[in-house]
């Protein structure tokens, strides 16, 4: 569970405290895809600023080396620089300072508030790395976890300030824990490095429809519904194939039916995604049939070894 603790570091002066908004901070050891700014982020009437900075960048080489040179046993790794992002809730701004401070008390007193915020944080800055990746053209989209960040503060501060990097008051909260973590916890128990050893070491092998199927879960987690859509319809059909008869249990065959039952569905649910938007009842089914999808997937991970 998330627990709170007050932040070791000292903001530093400070711009005009007459606007104050709530924030989530993270630093992450390296440097982020996005470049360093500021990022106005709405969802309909709900504004958030998404800020970037790079700190401690190592300065440049003067220049790009022709012929590799030797390697020296005992030489220090090379500096990585910190990339802080702060997520500032321009759409919530507080009356006063003694708003501000009631606020944090009351959402950093909560186990569950600090999770919920610190994901929905996570989830803003994952949106903007995916953005930028489909903006740029790059296949591989950088994503990062709140178990990743060397520090996670959550507070409140001017507007001045948090474009900064500064702020008023903050918490600092463990980021390796949280929901994210208690997923990974769960994970755990179904061996994933027994099985990372037996398809490296080519014993097994990894089916079509885990990676579609992961990736189905990526989209629907991060909001892009039309997206999961479309990738759980191609992951459906393989499970179908894939699984088909991979256990002997009874469980396991009731899911299959169900899946099978509900193949049309998930091919209607991606033709209404081509053409636009799912409602609320689609969005449930869509979300019905990932986690049966899932659960086939886990219960072959845990029964079929």
């Amino acid at each position: 569970m998330a627990k709170r603790a007050p932040a070791t570091e000292t903001p530093g002066r400070i711009g005009s405290l007459t606007r104050l908004f709530g924030f989530t901070q993270f630093d992450f050891a390296g440097a982020l895809a996005m470049a360093d700014g500021r990022y106005l982020v709405r969802d309909g009437e709900r504004e958030q600023v998404l800020v970037i900075e790079t700190l401690g960048a190592p300065p440049p080489a003067r220049r790009r080396r022709k012929r590799p040179r030797d390697a020296e046993i005992g030489e220090p790794p090379p500096e990585l620089p910190v990339a802080r992002a702060t997520v500032v809730l321009a759409f919530n701004e507080f009356e006063d300072e003694q708003a501000a401070a009631a606020w944090l008390g009351h959402t950093t007193a909560s186990e569950e508030s600090i999770d919920r915020l610190v994901e929905q944080g996570i989830d803003e800055l994952n949106q903007a790395l995916h953005t930028q990746s489909v903006a740029s053209g790059d296949p591989y989209p950088q994503t990062v976890t709140p178990a990743r960040a060397v520090v996670i503060r959550i507070g409140y501060g001017s507007g001045e300030a948090l474009a900064d990097g500064a702020f008023t008051s903050a918490h600092q909260v463990d980021p390796g824990l949280g929901p994210v973590s208690r997923r990974r916890q769960r994970d755990e128990e179904l061996r994933p490095q027994q099985r990372l050893a037996a398809v490296l070491g080519g014993r097994e092998q990894l089916d079509a429809c885990e990676t579609l199927l992961l990736r189905a879960r990526a989209d629907l987690d991060a909001g892009r519904n039309r997206e999961a859509a479309l990738q759980l319809r191609v992951g459906l059909e393989a499970l179908l194939i894939e699984l088909r008869g991979a256990l002997s249990d009874p469980d396991h065959e009731e899911d299959m039916a169900t899946l099978r039952s509900r193949r049309h569905e998930a091919g209607d649910l991606a033709n209404v995604a081509l053409q636009g938007n799912l409602d609320a009842t689609q969005l449930q089914a869509l979300q019905e049939i990932q986690a049966l999808c899932e659960r086939a997937l886990r219960r072959r991970r845990i029964l079929g070894n």
